[in-house]
C-alpha cells in the first residue's frame, strides 16, 4: 500500500502523551521510548507527558519529560485525571502536534474530541493490535475510535497484520496509514557469539509477563509432552512479572509437578536480563490470541534472536513479522501441542540448526531502525508498505 499525508510541520513541538513508558516495561513502553528518542534525534522539539514513576528511577533523556500525576491505568479516574491535564494544557497544544503512542491517551481523546477549543494541529496515532479489538467490540466506542481516526493526520502500526486488522474495522484509515515496524531497543548491547561449550542441559527461556496470551503453560506443556530421556537433558525458565488473575499460580503448581528444572526467575532488569539470554539456548513464546487480546509483533523475539536464539512461537497475529520461519525459528499453527512439542524436539536435537537459526537472527533483528519510523509519522515522505 502507498499512501501520502500532508507533512507534519517541522516547527511544530511533538507532545507525546502516553501511560506506559519507563520505568514501565513492556512491548509498547519501549516503543513509545524509542521513537520519542528517535524523534528528538531528527531535530524535533519534543516532550513526552507520560505516568506517574518515583523520582530515583528516572533516568536522563534527549527530550523534556513530564510526569502526569496519574498512574497509567485504563480506568474511569485515571482517564478523567489525564483528560482534566489536557484541558488544562489546552492552549499550549492546539499549536502542536499531540502523538498518542497507545490506547489509553486515545480513550481519553476519545471524548474530548467533541470540544472544538480542543483541537491540536496534527493528531498522529499508533495501534499495535488489542485496542483495535476494544475499540471495535461496541457500537458506542467504535463510533468515538472511527471519529478519533478521522481527526488524525497519520496513523501508524507496526506490522502488515495490524493494518489489515485496522482497516477491517476502520477502513476511514486507508489513506493516511503508516508502517513503524519495532527494532532492537538502542541501548541493547549486541554481543558477538560465544564459543559452543558442553553443556549438561538444553534451556528453554520464556521472556513475558505472566499472562495466558503469553503461552508459558502452553511450552510448558509441550516441553513435559517430550520424550523421558529428551526431558532429561531440558530445563525452562520463565522471566516476567505476575499479571493479574491466577495464571502465576497455574505456572507455579504446573512447574512443581514437573519431572525437569523449571525455574520462574521474576521480573528480571536488563542488565541481567542479558545474561539470561546468554545462557540459553531456545527461546519461546507460544502466544495466543486470548479473549480481545493479540500479539501485534513482539518486540522481545528481536531480543532473543538478536542473542543468537532460535526461536519458537505460534504463528499468530503479527508474530510472522517478527520470526521468519524456518529461518530464524519455527512458527506452530496455534491449538496444535503435538507439532508445537516436535519443533521443540528437532531444535533440542539439532545443534547445527539451532546454531545456523541463531546466526540467522542476529542479522534478522537489525534491520529495522527507530529512526525510520520516526520518519515515518513526522517525516513528509511518502512512505511505501
Amino acid at each position: 500500500m502507498s499512501v501520502s499525508s500532508p507533512p507534519i510541520p517541522a516547527d511544530a513541538p511533538i507532545f507525546l502523551i502516553t501511560h506506559e513508558f519507563y520505568p514501565m516495561r513492556g512491548g509498547i513502553a519501549t516503543f513509545t521510548e524509542e521513537i520519542a528518542k528517535a524523534t528528538a534525534g531528527l531535530g524535533y522539539e519534543v516532550e513526552v507527558w507520560a505516568q506517574s514513576a518515583p523520582a530515583q528511577s528516572e533516568k536522563v533523556w534527549p527530550f523534556r519529560l513530564r510526569r502526569l500525576p496519574l498512574k497509567g491505568s485504563h480506568d474511569l479516574w485515571c482517564q478523567f485525571r489525564l483528560a482534566w491535564q489536557l484541558i488544562r494544557a489546552r492552549r499550549q497544544l492546539r499549536h502542536a502536534i499531540v502523538y498518542l503512542p497507545e490506547p489509553g491517551p486515545m480513550m481519553t481523546m476519545m471524548l474530548l474530541q467533541f470540544f472544538q477549543a480542543f483541537r491540536p494541529r496534527r493528531l498522529v496515532l499508533t495501534f499495535h493490535g488489542s485496542e483495535i479489538l476494544k475499540f471495535s467490540e461496541s457500537g458506542l466506542r467504535r463510533w468515538l475510535a472511527g471519529r478519533l481516526i478521522r481527526h488524525a493526520s497519520r496513523i501508524s502500526t507496526l506490522t502488515h497484520y495490524t493494518q489489515e486488522l485496522l482497516l477491517e474495522s476502520f477502513p476511514g484509515a486507508a489513506h493516511k496509514i503508516f508502517l513503524t515496524p519495532g527494532a532492537l531497543r538502542t541501548d541493547f548491547a549486541v554481543v558477538p557469539p560465544k564459543p559452543a561449550r558442553p553443556k549438561d542441559r538444553i534451556v528453554v527461556l520464556t521472556v513475558g509477563r505472566l499472562h495466558p496470551r503469553k503461552g508459558q503453560l502452553l511450552t510448558l506443556r509441550a516441553l513435559q509432552a517430550l520424550a523421558p530421556e529428551v526431558r532429561a537433558r531440558l530445563e525452562y525458565w520463565i522471566v516476567g512479572r505476575p499479571g493479574k488473575g491466577d495464571y502465576g499460580e497455574l505456572i507455579r503448581a504446573a512447574a512443581a509437578a514437573a519431572d525437569f528444572p523449571v525455574k520462574l526467575l521474576g521480573n528480571v532488569p536488563d542488565d541481567e536480563l542479558a545474561e539470561i539470554y546468554e545462557r540459553s539456548d531456545i527461546f519461546a513464546m507460544t502466544s495466543v490470541h486470548h479473549r480481545n487480546s493479540i500479539e501485534g509483533f513482539g518486540l522481545v523475539y528481536l531480543e532473543a534472536a538478536a542473542h543468537g536464539l532460535p526461536v519458537v512461537a505460534h504463528d499468530v497475529g503479527g508474530v510472522s513479522e517478527a520470526v521468519h520461519h524456518g529461518v530464524t525459528g519455527l512458527l506452530v499453527p496455534p491449538d496444535r501441542p503435538a507439532q508445537l512439542a516436535a519443533a521443540f524436539e528437532r531444535l533440542i536435537h539439532d545443534e547445527n540448526l539451532r546454531h545456523r537459526m541463531g546466526g540467522a537472527g542476529r542479522e534478522w533483528a537489525g534491520r529495522n531502525c527507530w529512526k525510520q519510523s520516526a520518519e515515518a509519522l513526522f517525516g513528509g515522505a511518502r512512505y511505501e508498505s
